[in-house]
């Protein structure tokens, strides 16, 4: 049987955009994010969230090897947002992360293009944490002066594949964070360094 979707899909899928956007405009400040979604394992209902929100039929989406692994997942989301699902990274608008620390380098997916930036993939990514004021600084706009936002897990090399994402703004890759109860953004605008 098929796990259900939003109970309230208007106002709840409102309420999902506007946290992620709004975790977006200020990076490294965790929003709530109130899901009562139970979607079927290993997909979390933060990433649930989001993908019901923000993908549709004309969003392609990637999932990653453990989600890719659970053919539930792949029905849920296919019923409930309509949005196909691609093997190619580089194809993908948006990119669903279960496991983190194997996430492929962000190089992979889509970086957009000089006329259509906004083609770039947006990584959804399923961490066990996210913690304000301490670990990673960051700076950037929306960002008053600096902040630092721990994060875990994240893949090696992270903060250096964030730095050459940043390089290349305009184009490159955003980041939802989720946690449980919680989502923050990483936008590309957002430089990232260990100190």
């Amino acid at each position: 049987m098929l796990a259900p979707g939003f109970a309230d899909p208007v106002h709840d899928a409102q309420g999902t955009f506007r946290a992620v956007m709004d975790a977006l405009a200020r990076p490294s400040l965790p929003r709530r994010l109130d899901t009562r979604l139970a979607p079927p394992a290993p997909l979390t209902p933060e990433l649930a969230a989001v993908a019901l929100a923000l993908t549709d039929a004309d969003t392609p989406v990637w999932l990653d090897a453990g989600l890719a692994a659970a053919p539930e997942v792949a029905a849920y989301l296919r019923f409930h947002t309509g949005a196909p699902l691609t093997d190619d990274p580089a194809r993908a608008a948006f990119a669903l992360i279960r496991d983190p620390a194997r996430c492929p380098p962000l190089a992979r997916f889509a970086q957009g293009t000089p006329a259509y930036p906004d083609t770039s993939t947006t990584l959804v990514l399923a961490l066990d944490r996210i913690a304000a004021g301490v670990g990673l600084h960051l700076t950037g706009p929306g960002i008053r002066g600096a902040t630092r936002i721990a994060l875990a897990p994240v893949p090696d090399g992270f903060v250096d594949q964030c730095a050459a994402n940043h390089a290349g703004f305009p184009l490159g890759i955003d980041l939802i964070l989720t946690a449980p109860g919680l989502v923050a953004g990483l936008p590309r605008s957002t430089a990232v360094t260990e100190s």
